[in-house]
């Protein structure tokens, strides 16, 4: 394979030329540039991309840190990310934290390493200085920082849409699995519950149960729950997976859907479709918000202007069989 030293040899520089114009590091003239393009060509030559980047302390990659692979909406994200750099002619590291902080660390402790150019953060944590100031980065689907550029959609406002769904439908008793303690997201999307039904007279906070975001823990929560309150009539899931772990529960303990229970999620993941009944839901754009925030990072990366950091995409009600039904007449 053609070296650095057979293009300066054939294009009649110096190779501390021809590395300056490969790195785009200094100053190469006209008719200088010329001739080591063309011999460039002549040799097939392909910089070594490898120690172009040591030399500019940049590599033209990108992570994706994101807290379960295994989670559906999560591959959504990435695919979207993976799309946009490629346009950029990025390359995507995909890691996986299981949500732990120091599992978290190491990855960026040795990415920082290999000089990779930014990060987009969708793992939750609230340990973020080891990050901040850094490397360029930004914050997907979780809020960590005002200050960090951070992508997501609304968690509130789409709770409450769910909920207000179920009381539409002549639901007078829902319950709401919740995601993990701590997490941005899952509180939100819980404290848009709370606004709905906070008020309602059957409303008690054991209807709120944990799910973890896990279709197994949300498939036992869900079983004791309708042990304790067999006359839970909707359930609103914080996310479409634990909705599945709650359509498993409903029809082990004996009973259908959406006749007996209602049953909506929140994320609009390809799954809520494959499951029967198909899972009504709140819909993020989850390509839309992986592109935006692979678009934001990059412009952060290469410096251009950015004129607003913190973006909230709106979330759509679907409507699907699982809380397909009339409205019941209320009793006297």
């Amino acid at each position: 394979m053609p070296t650095i030293r057979d293009v300066a040899k054939l294009a009649q520089v110096s190779v501390a030329t021809v590395s300056r114009f490969v790195n785009k590091s200094g100053y190469v003239g006209k008719e200088t540039a010329k001739k080591v393009l063309k011999a460039m060509e002549e040799l097939d030559y392909q910089p070594n991309e490898i120690a172009r980047s040591l030399n500019k302390k940049q590599s033209k990659t990108i992570a994706l840190i994101v807290p379960d692979i295994t989670n559906p909406f999560f591959p959504e994200l990435a695919r979207a990310v993976e799309d946009v750099a490629q346009i950029y002619g990025y390359t995507v590291i995909l890691c996986n934290s299981d949500e732990q902080t120091e599992k978290e660390r190491e990855y960026i402790k040795v990415l920082q390493n290999k000089y990779i150019d930014g990060f987009i953060l969708a793992s939750n944590t609230s340990h973020f200085d080891h990050i901040l100031g850094e490397v360029p980065l930004v914050v997907l689907d979780r809020s960590i920082e005002e200050q960090v550029p951070t992508v997501v959609s609304n968690n509130r406002e789409g709770a409450e849409k769910a909920t207000r769904h179920l009381l539409d439908i002549g639901c007078r008793k829902i319950a709401h699995i919740r995601g993990p303690e701590g997490t941005m997201t899952a509180k939100s999307r819980l404290e848009g519950y709370m606004n709905v039904v906070q008020t309602e007279p059957w409303f008690t906070q054991d209807l709120i149960i944990d799910g973890e975001f896990d279709i197994e823990q949300a498939q036992k929560s869900t079983l004791k729950l309708l042990k304790k309150y067999p006359e839970i009539d909707g359930i609103f899931a914080g996310n479409d997976i634990m909705a599945v772990g709650a359509l498993k529960a409903v029809f082990q303990s004996g009973k259908r859907v959406p006749e007996d229970i209602a049953i909506i999620g929140f994320d609009g993941i390809g799954l809520s479709k494959a499951v029967f009944p198909e899972l009504s839901t709140i819909a993020q754009p989850i390509y839309d918000m992986g592109a935006l925030a692979t678009r934001l990072l990059l412009k952060i990366i290469e410096k251009q202007p950015v004129d607003q950091i913190y973006h909230e995409m709106e979330v759509e009600l679907v409507i699907r069989a699982s809380s397909k039904r009339k409205k019941k007449e209320k009793k006297e």
